[in-house]
């Protein structure tokens, strides 16, 4: 048997547009649903309107995360599963359950629903946040339900221009989307993901405008991300999108790189010193990832489990949402 956990989320009525069900009643006849069990039907009575405005109310509790379902299982797959990475690796696992035959997209898409889910749990009030952009933290920003916390702050990883475009929209969409979600502040990081020249980035790291964002990102309390890869069947958009040259490539190839996390690459045992791209990319180093108390990495795709594994080895998660076949290919 499955077991639905519901928690409310009191909103603040005047957050409220005018078209919108009213958040009385929305609250009302939640309660009445999910805790006290009464039908659709008894609710109508109850609030004098149509069974169909009721099934409209819940579905607006459920939209703005007034609602929050969660679903238990009793089959041990899961469990087990997370039992076996955090004995193994030490980190706290979300295992998704997705069908072995599932789409790229479609198993990418529930990842993404479970992190968003996970992240409404993690995000409260005065706290900074990292968010790295990529193809699977732009999914994530898709799925997010609504929370309204007060003075958090989003702040981006790493700088997103490159030869052909600036980068901005992409990246400050991502960004802009955790902002709405929480109601939150965004940070942007106007600088290109790869400097030409390592000591432009030294010269660059000495302006205050610069320190002000890496000193945020120094007292990050959470941070989200997913590992690059140029073997995914989702591709990576640091490979996708015209961020490295085939010199590039060929250099991390011979410097047996096998993944980045915010543009900063590593080998299959977790470590990312001597490789040269790093001295001119602009995501933060290790050391500064590391001090973030949760740090949520989302990985969909067993084409994604070497650069996984030297993202682990790294010691660069707390937590791993990922789906139960790139799960079962991790432990095993």
């Amino acid at each position: 048997m499955l077991q639905t956990v519901c928690t409310y989320v009191h909103t603040n009525p005047m957050d409220e547009s005018s078209d919108s069900p009213s958040i009385e009643r929305t609250l009302t006849a939640s309660h009445l649903y999910y805790v006290q069990n009464r039908t659709m039907d008894a609710i109508a009575r109850e609030l004098g309107t149509s069974r169909s405005t009721v099934s409209r109310l819940l579905s607006h509790a459920r939209a703005t995360g007034i609602v929050d379902i969660r679903i238990r299982s009793p089959f041990e797959g899961p469990r087990l599963l997370e039992e076996r990475l955090a004995a193994r690796f030490g980190i706290v696992g979300h295992v998704v359950p997705v069908p072995d035959d599932a789409h790229e997209v479609e198993r990418l898409e529930r990842v993404a629903v479970a992190a968003a889910h996970l992240l409404h749990d993690l995000v409260h009030s005065n706290l900074t946040i990292g968010v790295a952009w990529g193809s699977t933290t732009a999914e994530v920003s898709r799925r997010l339900a609504p929370k309204q916390v007060h003075n958090t702050t989003f702040v981006q990883l790493n700088g997103s221009g490159n030869t052909h475009t600036t980068g901005l929209l992409y990246a400050s969409e991502i960004l802009s989307r955790f902002a709405r979600a929480y109601g939150g502040s965004a940070q942007q990081f106007p600088v290109p993901a790869f400097f030409d020249d390592p000591l432009t980035k030294q010269a660059m790291w000495r302006e205050r405008s610069t320190r002000r964002i890496l000193s945020m990102q120094a007292a990050m309390d959470l941070v989200v991300f997913s590992t690059g890869s140029a073997g995914s069947r989702v591709p990576s958009h640091v490979y996708s999108g015209g961020y490295l040259e085939p010199s590039d490539l060929a250099a991390l190839d011979a410097e047996g790189v096998v993944g980045d996390v915010a543009t900063v690459f590593f080998r299959a045992d977790g470590s990312s010193d001597g490789i040269a791209l790093n001295e001119r990319a602009t995501g933060p180093h290790f050391d500064v990832l590391r001090r973030a108390a949760r740090r949520v990495c989302v990985v969909s795709g067993v084409s994604k489990l070497v650069s996984l594994r030297g993202a682990l080895a790294a010691n660069l998660a707390t937590d791993l949402v990922i789906d139960e076949a790139t799960a079962r290919a991790l432990v095993d």
